[in-house]
């Protein structure tokens, strides 16, 4: 009886633990790595699917640019998310800039032709962030190697968790089933694929295609001309 009653206050605890604590999760981002000597350029696909209140669900994409040049110094594009319908072109909203020689990481806004720049004390990641752990292993969470697949003419390696949280936590009476997938490039050393699904609150899909492993313009790693800044804004 005793080991039954502590069996059962030691799933509470992990429960409680596995719900309480941050994690990271598909929709996070394709990172990029700054690392030098591996140049490539690629376009990011994003499908975004949304629940709403009322239990209606939105589909949406979009496409940005992603570039590494030999230095190691990193363009991430971000656009507006359309209808999955729509033929228009996504605008570009902001784009980050990241040299890992000055640890200078600029946000540039198109729209608005301006900019704002930082530095930061830490040294650059040289690998993508993988999910967070859930701590022991325990009856909520499971992790799968999906093993070694082929794609874009690189290896990649996939790993899925799967985030269980039992009927009758909150308002749901039945599991909810929240399962977060990525395939990473160890040549690139980025994730190609990135999956995100929460039956509460929609999907995420990031796949990286177009990839050409050639130097990128040297002038998309610089600030334009016509953009102005803190110490230049009039």
């Amino acid at each position: 009886m005793r080991r039954k009653l502590l069996t059962t206050v030691l799933s509470v605890i992990a429960l409680a633990l596995f719900l309480a604590v941050p994690r990271l999760s598909a929709q996070d981002d394709i990172f990029v790595t700054p690392i030098p000597y591996s140049p490539f350029s690629g376009v990011i696909n994003v499908e975004r699917s949304v629940v709403r209140q009322d239990g209606t669900v939105v589909n949406l994409k979009t496409t940005r640019a992603i570039h590494r040049d030999s230095r190691g110094r990193i363009y991430n594009e971000y656009r507006t998310l359309l209808p999955t319908s729509s033929s228009e072109t996504p605008q570009a909203t902001h784009v980050l800039l990241y040299d890992p020689q000055t640890r200078t990481s600029t946000t540039l806004f198109p729209p608005q032709h301006t900019y704002r720049s930082s530095t930061t004390r830490r040294p650059p990641a040289t690998t993508p962030p993988v999910f967070a752990s859930y701590g022991p292993p325990n009856a909520f969470t499971r992790e799968e190697d999906l093993g070694v697949q082929e794609m874009q003419g690189l290896g990649v390696h996939g790993i899925r968790h799967t985030q269980t949280i039992p009927a009758g936590t909150g308002s749901s009476d039945k599991d909810i089933v929240v399962t977060d997938e990525y395939w990473y490039s160890e040549d690139l050393r980025i994730n190609l694929v990135l999956k995100h699904n929460d039956p509460r609150t929609g999907s995420v899909l990031m796949t990286v295609t177009q990839i050409a492993r050639t130097e990128p313009d040297s002038s998309l790693f610089q600030i334009p001309d016509d953009y102005t800044g803190p110490e230049t804004a009039r």
